[in-house]
């Protein structure tokens, strides 16, 4: 019967890994407050929002896309609101907001915050990969989201 220990290769694998994750992740959200004023979790709500359909989506739905709790969207949605960064919206039900949209200003700020983004992960992670790492990272990361999507999903009957 294999072992289900890691070995201290694994386990120095697994540690870069996650250093390496979370040394990205605060470059690209100190990148965001600083140019643009906006946190990371801000930055993932204003994204799926601008790549929604008219820029508008169910609270729900918002949530489920990025697989946040709904105390977590929707706390974040006012604090944005309040930045008029957002919008709430009618949908359905008369007198409920239950969708939200980009303002004005935040299809201004999306716009700002994407550029930032976009030359942050270019300068801290794309441009540093040679075309053999990008193809293993892009390889492992389909496999593995594909291997955790099947097994998140029930069995049909």
């Amino acid at each position: 019967m294999p072992s289900h220990r890691l070995s201290a290769a694994d386990w120095d694998l697994w540690n870069v890994w996650m250093e390496a994750q979370r040394v990205v992740t605060v470059e690209v959200e100190k990148a965001l407050q600083s140019q643009v004023g906006v946190s990371k979790a801000e930055f993932s709500i204003l994204r799926t929002l601008g790549g929604a359909a008219e820029a508008t989506l169910r609270v729900v739905d918002l949530g489920a896309a990025l697989n946040w709790e709904k105390s977590r969207v929707s706390h974040l949605l006012t604090r944005m609101e309040n930045r008029d960064l957002v919008e709430r919206i009618e949908e359905g039900a008369r007198g409920r907001r239950t969708a939200v949209t980009l303002s004005t200003h935040g299809h201004e700020v999306l716009k700002a915050a994407s550029s930032t983004h976009e030359k942050t992960v270019r300068r801290i992670f794309i441009d540093r990969l040679t075309r053999d790492q990008a193809a293993a990272i892009r390889s492992w990361g389909e496999q593995t989201i594909s291997a955790m999507s099947s097994a998140a999903d029930p069995p049909s009957t």
